[in-house]
């Protein structure tokens, strides 16, 4: 296995990016029932993204920042993700998730990815438009994987997926590995191996020979 992609909320962290946003607006309880829909395939997730997206209309970008601030790491998740990197893995976060929260994340830990595939949430004149663009909108994860993939020149038998919810489907339906991170009951079915902790996906990793 030579490349592993992970889903950001819910898994990599435990923060929830758009609760959080939410909170600054005073709109998180909003924000978490339609993420908990979206997660149980209730709705699109596309639907889900540009509903919660409309809801930051106007939230100053000062107040983004302090959300993204608030966006952290599970504990040995920079542990598994440097071991992975040391391993010469290719690493990636593809997220329906927000840049700037991951990347806040990653830097407080002084761990770096290869590559992160999010979504942004577009400013003007100082505040959230309320609109949302990125590839991981309409895009798939599936899509995304197989494109990293083939621009690498690894085989899909050789990838990893690693998620937790509905939206993460297509990328571990595809992948050589889908690990199911304390999965939604949705998304079990679809998981080789459910993990709960960063501690045990690490373990995994290690019997797959990736630490190697």
């Amino acid at each position: 296995m030579t490349l592993v992609a992970f889903d950001f909320d819910g898994t990599l962290s435990d923060s929830e990016m758009t609760v959080l946003l939410g909170e600054q607006m005073g709109v998180a309880d909003e924000m978490a029932t339609i993420t908990e829909r979206a997660m149980n395939d209730e709705i699109s997730y596309a639907e889900s993204l540009r509903d919660r997206a409309a809801l930051l209309e106007g939230l100053s970008d000062d107040k983004a920042e302090e959300a993204f601030d608030g966006v952290y790491l599970r504990p040995d998740t920079a542990t598994v993700i440097r071991e992975l990197n040391e391993a010469g893995v290719t690493t990636a976060v593809l997220t329906g998730g927000f840049e700037r929260g991951v990347e806040v994340a990653l830097e407080r830990e002084g761990v770096s990815v290869d590559t992160i595939v999010a979504n942004r949430l577009p400013v003007a004149d100082g505040e959230l438009t309320g609109e949302v663009e990125g590839p991981l909108i309409e895009g798939t994860k599936d899509d995304a994987l197989e494109r990293l993939a083939g621009e690498r020149e690894i085989a899909m038998s050789d990838t990893v997926a690693v998620g937790d919810g509905a939206n993460d489907l297509p990328m571990l339906e595809v992948a050589g590995l889908s690990v199911g991170f304390a999965p939604k009951p949705a998304v079990r079915p679809a998981c080789d191996v459910v993990v709960a902790t960063m501690e045990r996906l690490r373990e995994v990793f290690d019997e797959e020979g990736l630490l190697d």
